[in-house]
């Protein structure tokens, strides 16, 4: 049972070793440990602290950028609904001024119609009226004392006139 039991001599050594090696740990290694850890666990709270910005200023960048994103998209909106405005309104300045073209065409054609009508008319007239005066000389010229020999020539007259 030796083995189980620590002698006591043996144990007051490894005292005294622990103890010296812990004073020796405690004096020259246990402050640069202790800074060296307190520079780690500062470096890694700044590096924390840091991606917490980061990630605070990407959400912000994000939220801007929806914003912007927004606003183009309105304001595309908006210059669509312009542009579709203009072209309605030009299309029915358009087809308001080429119904005010085409009317006035068409009344000009009427009066031009009208117009040619009317010399038609007169010329027709007076070209009756030169054969009438015609007809009427040429029965003055020949005094026919019978009458029915005076309308059979008038008859005569009447086919030899040709109508233009």
């Amino acid at each position: 049972m030796d083995l189980l039991q620590p002698a006591l001599g043996l144990f007051f050594i490894s005292l005294i070793i622990f103890v010296i090696v812990f004073l020796i740990l405690k004096k020259f290694a246990w402050k640069p440990i202790l800074s060296t850890l307190k520079e780690r666990e500062t470096s890694i709270s700044d590096a924390i602290a840091s991606a917490e910005r980061v990630k605070e200023e990407m959400a912000q960048m994000k939220a801007e950028h929806e914003h912007v994103l927004a606003e183009a998209k309105a304001e595309r909106s908006k210059i669509l609904k312009e542009a579709k405005d203009a072209k309605d309104q030009i299309l029915s300045e358009a087809k308001t001024q080429a119904q005010a073209e085409a009317k006035k065409i068409i009344s000009e054609a009427y009066t031009a119609i009208d117009n040619q009508k009317m010399a038609a008319l007169t010329d027709v007239k007076n070209q009756v009226g030169k054969l009438v005066i015609e007809v009427a000389e040429k029965v003055l010229r020949k005094e026919l004392a019978d009458k029915t020999a005076q309308e059979s020539y008038i008859k005569e007259l009447a086919g030899e006139i040709k109508l233009n």
